[in-house]
């Protein structure tokens, strides 16, 4: 087989310790293998530069291993041409299995070419990354929060989930914050509805009124000043992505005007997948790495299912959110959804319009024009035929008798002389 890199190393990495093998290439071609075991600590990864660097180590492979392969990479990519592999790639023979063997395999697969390269941003984008998916944890833990909360009122008979769609807005936090001082009165509490809750005061009242106990109290006070905790822990997370994505300004605001896309969900975009979209080559393969189309599993001309692949989770899951956003709306994506949840199902829909939107984001960022909606009636219209078929056999089916007649053809009037 070819040779490509005459002189790499393959790293099968675990916690504690990671094992090295070198392969350089003789006058010939012949391989000479040397294989090193070091620890995980900052010098002992800093003495494996060194020694890579000493045996003219020019390319060196990785496995994927949870996130251990990140100080790794950290510490040698100014250093080495490196390249991290999918651990689904690499799998060798059965029964065979030890750390120096797996070393062995990455660098034989990597000396000839044989391994691709999974796509790891430069170093700012990964600290964008990470703060933008830890912002996304704190998001979800608050959520949590807040039906914690909800199944503490409901153990009390407090119905407030059932009059108010949320518990944690002001309105909510306020009605919470009156009960923990040992506010009962429920019409005292429904006067501290702010908005549009205002108009269902007698509502509110009847969902006030309940037995909140002392340990209720209690909860609800810790529940309160853990909430209270993760809004002042998101904002600073928030102030730090926008300034980090200030550059970026523009793209957001053209990102936010896809039907379902807000601000927090374009910044989740850009920090997956960047504001470069050549390094994906189509809106295809872009889909493809995120998980977000349809698989293939085709045997003896028989196909056996399409499941997505696993791809970013963290994209995944805004793109399905911004989905069911845009189902709601009276949009393109919006007609897209209803047209495909009625045959395939609501999932399935939501992963199609995800992958819609991903392609719309994809040609914003790669050609710079403003996004333009082809409106809730594109699917009829580019399909007109075949609606109206559909349409008249329903009447006819319902006993009518249907003729169809071209739109009259419009007269303009003449002016008077």
């Amino acid at each position: 087989m070819e040779i490509v890199h005459r002189s790499c190393a393959g790293i099968d990495i675990g916690k504690r310790s990671v094992t090295v093998c070198v392969i350089t290439s003789g006058p010939r071609g012949e391989p000479h293998k040397e294989v090193r075991t070091f620890g995980t600590l900052t010098r002992d990864l800093l003495a494996l530069g060194d020694w890579l660097d000493a045996v003219g180590v020019e390319a060196v492979a990785m496995e994927a291993t949870g996130s251990y392969w990140k100080p790794i990479w950290n510490l040698l990519e100014e250093r080495f041409e490196l390249l991290l592999a999918n651990a689904a790639h690499l799998k060798a023979v059965p029964g065979r299995k030890t750390d120096v063997r797996d070393a062995e395999w990455i660098a034989e697969l990597f000396r000839h070419g044989l391994l691709r390269a999974s796509f790891i941003p430069p170093r700012p984008e990964r600290e964008l990354r990470e703060l933008v998916r830890y912002r996304t944890s704190l998001i979800r833990e608050r959520a949590a929060e807040i039906n914690r909360v909800a199944k503490v009122l409901e153990g009390a008979n407090v119905k407030l989930g059932s009059v108010s769609t949320n518990i944690g807005g002001v309105s909510g936090r306020a009605i919470l914050a009156a009960m923990v001082e040992g506010t009962t009165d429920p019409d005292a509490l429904a006067d501290l509805a702010r908005g549009r809750l205002r108009a269902k005061h007698d509502a509110l009242v009847g969902a006030l009124t309940g037995g909140i106990g002392t340990h209720q109290r209690l909860l609800l006070k810790v529940q309160l000043r853990h909430l209270a905790d993760l809004d002042t822990l998101i904002s600073g997370l928030d102030a730090e992505i926008a300034e980090r994505l200030r550059a970026a300004g523009a793209l957001i605001e053209r990102l936010v005007t896809i039907p379902g896309v807000g601000r927090r969900t374009a910044e989740v975009v850009l920090a997956e997948i960047g504001t470069d979209m050549t390094r994906f080559g189509s809106a295809r393969q872009l889909a493809s790495w995120a998980g977000m189309c349809p698989g293939n599993h085709e045997s003896a001309g028989t196909r056996h299912g399409g499941a997505t692949r696993r791809g970013s989770p963290w994209l995944r899951g805004a793109l399905v959110s911004c989905a069911r956003a845009a189902a709601r709306t009276t949009t393109y994506l919006g007609a897209q959804y209803h047209r495909l949840a009625a045959r395939r199902g609501s999932k399935r829909a939501l992963v199609a319009v995800g992958h819609t939107i991903l392609g719309i984001i994809f040609a914003l960022l790669r050609s710079g024009q403003p996004f333009r909606d082809l409106g809730a009636t594109y699917f009829d219209r580019h399909d007109a035929e075949r609606v109206s078929r559909r349409l008249t056999r329903r009447l006819e089916q319902l006993g009518y008798r249907v003729t169809l007649a071209p739109p009259a053809a419009l007269t303009v009037p003449a002016t008077a002389g």
